[in-house]
């Protein structure tokens, strides 16, 4: 597919375009791309050079993006494109997120394609993902937009980072999210991931305050740079008094992978304790991620403590949990979206789609 019209950017007083998408702000001259490389100013405008272009299709499970809290078990189609406009220097899909070729962007789709493509895979929803969805916001939109005509969901996957304009639009037509939350400093933000904490804080505040959007937010741990007590504690301070108990946390290990090949993996042990830090500081849904933790990936009931879904990786053993989200012990209530659970779900399974209609 063609370039296709950007939206959020105005002209400056040097002549310059400045995309207004995220808080870069970047100022762009005749062809120049900004940060995300693919946003670029074409004549007087800004256009999106990976619209209908996607690095490959998948089905996954709902668990694996993570949401354990938003139609467990079901399966979900997962797409992205190519860029990023983060830095992390330890991004586990850098070969897509930092690609400078297009020739990466193998598979094209329309939003219609995608949402029919979902539908007759019966999955419940779409997510964007593997690169974050907030640079290709516009094709993101248009195929959240053709999934709610089916009756499909809208997943992003993200890491915040994104204007206030921008965010108004995009979340408007998301129906869960789940944020990175990289770390709990500005230092982190800076010197690891080329951005600023701010930005993703107002965020996920806007998400919980102003939005019905359901939100659940990873971390991911990396020994001796984000991993302490302190920062731990800290974070789950803030989601706790900003956000509220309510909202799952998840932290995940890190491997080596990047510019960070020098940074040993995250021990188990890591995990454990920052969950329970999390836990200590009231958070009453907390999960581990990227290791074998059957309690960590388990939901308790809020009440009487009992075990609702057990989870072994990504399937989903004990399921206790009524179609309207309450505990089948005590009748509590568990924040989320649910469903009538089929044990047929999709499991720890990945399948490879092929969508060929471009049009």
């Amino acid at each position: 597919m063609s370039d296709h019209p950007g939206r959020y950017w105005h002209f400056i007083d040097d002549g310059r375009i400045q995309c207004d998408l995220c808080p870069r702000d970047c100022r762009l001259h005749e062809g120049q791309r900004g940060a995300c490389f693919v946003r670029q100013r074409s004549g007087d405008q800004m256009v999106l050079t990976t619209y209908g272009r996607s690095s490959g299709f998948c089905i996954d499970p709902i668990e694996k993006k993570p949401l354990n809290h938003f139609y467990p078990g079901s399966s979900v189609l997962s797409f992205g494109t190519a860029g990023c406009n983060l830095a992390c220097k330890f991004c586990q899909n850098w070969d897509i997120s930092k690609s400078r070729e297009m020739d990466t962007l193998m598979d094209q789709a329309s939003p219609r394609a995608i949402a029919e493509a979902a539908s007759r895979a019966s999955c419940k929803s779409v997510a964007f993902t593997y690169n974050d969805p907030v640079i290709f916001a516009e094709y993101a939109m248009d195929t959240a937009d053709a999934c709610r005509d089916v009756g499909i969901q809208a997943v992003a996957v993200t890491a915040g980072y994104i204007g206030v304009e921008a965010r108004r639009d995009f979340y408007a037509k998301m129906d869960a999210a789940n944020v990175d939350l990289k770390g709990f400093t500005d230092e982190f933000y800076v010197k690891v991931c080329g951005a600023h904490l701010q930005p993703v804080l107002d965020t996920l505040v806007y998400l919980r305050h102003e939005t019905d959007v359901w939100t659940e937010i990873t971390t991911l741990l990396i020994p001796a740079k984000n991993d302490s007590d302190a920062e731990i504690e800290a974070e789950c301070k803030w989601i706790a008094r900003e956000l509220g108990s309510d909202v799952p946390l998840h932290f995940t290990a890190f491997h080596p992978d990047y510019k960070m090949t020098d940074i040993a993996r995250t021990p188990a042990a890591t995990l454990t304790r920052a969950r329970n830090i999390a836990l200590d500081q009231g958070l009453r849904y907390v999960y581990t991620g990227n290791v074998h933790d059957p309690e960590g990936g388990t939901t308790f009931c809020p009440s009487c403590a009992k075990p609702l879904i057990v989870r072994d990786w990504y399937e989903i053993r004990s399921y206790e949990l009524t179609p309207e989200g309450a505990c089948r012990h005590c009748h509590a209530a568990v924040p989320g979206h649910f469903q009538r659970f089929d044990h047929r779900q999709w499991g720890r399974r990945r399948v490879p789609v092929r969508i060929n209609v471009a049009a």
